[in-house]
């Protein structure tokens, strides 16, 4: 089977990359002419420079190839610019579509890797409940906003045989901003946001890679899945973990209000637009950090793809920080 993984010089789709050659498929991967190819280095893999901004260059680029399924992994999760979100999530979705269409390609499943971020707002409607499919999305971020604008455009595509994922926070080897976290709390530094308590949800991305797996056979087409590792867990067992995997390090634990954060990540977004530089302290982060709820049913996904999540979080966070100290970022 011939398959076409885009975002696949990232952090997700890098670990999709690795599954679909363990499983003998013929790989095509997308890339940029900028884009390191550090976790790409199989010599079975076959590379396309796509340029996601311009339909016809893509569609030359495809031309005279087949592809049986395309998972659609590539989109950026911080920007300098909010208009950047719907440039690369929403209108690079829709210009890699039409390339697609335009060359008849006979798929048989497209993949999107979508997000919880989607639902944004509505979690917080009292009392907390898990949200699913059925929820109505209210995004309260840039990225969130782009991700749905992306999925409301496939829904208008005829014959386009698409699934969504939309995984709640992935984390694992070779992910940076969760990272962030283990090197600060290496640092003796525990920062957490917020005194009203907060239930977070996460997926490792090993369990992602068999979520997208699963709906190549068995996603019904026009379906969204919403998948975590079907926990939930209260602010501190993710940092309380990782201390444990890190050898109990003496800790300053430090609890700031909503405010500070604000003000922080106002400032931290000032800078960036300023210098150019990319920070992980911006707006989008200040609405997800400040949300108290990330409760979500994964119902759907393990009834219909027969999802069964492998790692809680005890052990995909040992395993991440095994890598992370092994590959010497700690």
């Amino acid at each position: 089977m011939n398959i076409l993984i885009t975002g696949a010089t990232g952090f997700i789709g890098s670990f999709i990359v690795e599954e679909a050659l363990r499983r003998g498929m013929n790989v095509w991967v997308a890339i940029r002419s900028s884009s390191s190819l550090k976790y790409l280095d199989n010599r079975h893999i076959n590379f396309l420079t796509l340029d996601f901004d311009d339909t016809t260059q893509m569609a030359n680029a495809m031309k005279g190839l087949s592809f049986d399924y395309v998972i659609h992994a590539a989109g950026i999760t911080k920007s300098i610019h909010a208009s950047d979100f719907h440039r690369v999530n929403t209108e690079g979705t829709r210009h890699f579509v039409e390339a697609l269409l335009a060359l008849h390609m006979p798929l048989k499943r497209f993949v999107y890797l979508s997000s919880l971020s989607i639902c944004g707002a509505v979690c917080e409607s009292r009392p907390y409940k898990a949200i699913n499919e059925d929820t109505v999305p209210q995004p309260n971020t840039e990225y969130g906003r782009s991700k749905l604008a992306a999925e409301q455009y496939l829904a208008t595509v005829k014959g386009l045989p698409y699934i969504i994922l939309r995984p709640t926070g992935v984390y694992g080897p070779r992910e940076h901003d969760y990272f962030l976290m283990a090197k600060s709390i290496r640092q003796h530094i525990d920062f957490a946001v917020g005194f009203k308590p907060q239930v977070i949800t996460f997926i490792y991305v090993l369990d992602v890679v068999q979520a997208v797996f699963l709906a190549l056979d068995h996603g019904h087409v026009g379906q969204a899945y919403i998948i975590s590792d079907g926990k939930e867990y209260d602010s501190r067992t993710f940092s309380d973990l990782i201390r444990r995997e890190l050898g109990n390090p003496w800790l300053l634990r430090i609890k700031a209000p909503i405010w500070l954060l604000r003000v922080i990540t106002f400032f931290g977004e000032y800078i960036a637009r300023t210098t150019g530089t990319i920070s992980a302290l911006n707006n989008d982060k200040y609405n997800i950090l400040r949300q108290r709820n990330w409760k979500c049913d994964i119902s759907r996904a393990c009834g219909e793809l027969g999802f069964r999540p492998q790692y809680d979080l005890q052990r995909g966070v040992k395993l991440t920080m095994k890598w992370y100290i092994e590959n010497k970022w700690l």
